[in-house]
């Protein structure tokens, strides 16, 4: 008699249990945004994503690289919810959705105590490529150039090559170095050298004290305002395309990215934020 006592007292229990697990709140469901492309862009993205997701604790952005062009396709073919794009559209790119997020200026700079005020643009092309090697050739002091060159898949390189219409096997340089301020440093160190960095960063720098100057680039000046008002030649923009009008998650990313919260973030990654 006492064993069927102890079943129902079982059974009891495991109701209950059942009972009580059933009313517990069920895991928010998890959407997933995807965003392929620019290696220019992604470290700006994931920093925005992060951002994003401390908001929407039921969305989660995951961002790959692989270039302009695979934002496009994957943005196209849907294997991707935004392509992200570190240039202007093209003419068949067009009936892609195009929103920018924030633009991206270089400067050439040069240690302070060299007296070359200007350079045009030829005059940079055959100093990189190794025509001009003397700063006497150029106006300035009878002393050898510095070739200061960014190392390979620095976004800075991209646009430098994309804008003087050279390869980097073309260039010629003395040194090759990687970040912003690595490249300020050479320079600062050295005063018969030339090299680029961001407008951003070295703007910063040389307001900050350092012994830099920023060379105007067909006649305007390398300022963050230039880059902000597009007048300034070596920027281009920084995009998020989509397939279509964008909706619901997706358009509540890009509303973000376009948006005075991420502003500090885009400035971090030495970017200048669009305007609106």
């Amino acid at each position: 008699m006492k064993k069927p006592g102890i079943i129902i007292v079982l059974v009891l229990m495991t109701s209950t249990t059942w009972w009580l697990l059933q009313s517990q709140p069920s895991e928010p469901k998890i959407e997933k945004l995807v965003l392929t492309g620019s290696s220019t862009i992604a470290p700006l993205a994931a920093e925005i994503g992060k951002r994003f997701e401390s908001l929407h604790r039921d969305v989660r952005v995951d961002v790959q690289t692989g270039g302009s062009s695979r934002g496009i396709s994957d943005a196209r073919a849907k294997l991707a919810d935004i392509g992200m794009v570190s240039r202007a559209l093209k003419d068949d790119e067009k009936d892609l959705q195009c929103f920018t997020v924030a633009l991206d200026g270089i400067a050439v700079i040069l240690n302070k105590a060299n007296p070359v005020a200007a350079l045009d643009k030829q005059q940079i092309i055959a100093i990189y490529t190794g025509k001009v090697v003397n700063w006497k050739d150029v106006g300035g002091n009878d002393a050898p150039i510095t070739v200061v060159n960014k190392a390979e898949g620095r976004s800075t390189l991209e646009l430098f090559l994309h804008y003087f219409g050279l390869k980097n096997t073309d260039v010629k340089p003395q040194a090759i170095i990687g970040d912003n301020q690595q490249g300020i440093k050479t320079v600062l160190g050295n005063p018969d050298a030339i090299g680029y960095v961001s407008v951003g960063t070295a703007e910063y720098e040389a307001g900050q004290g350092a012994a830099i100057k920023l060379l105007p680039l067909d006649g305007i000046a390398a300022s963050m305002e230039n880059v902000r008002n597009r007048s300034f030649p070596l920027a281009r923009p920084l995009n998020l395309v989509t397939r279509s009008e964008p909706t619901g998650r997706v358009k509540d990313f890009i509303e973000f990215a376009e948006s005075p919260q991420v502003h500090d973030l885009i400035e971090a990654q030495y970017f200048v934020p669009a305007p609106r």
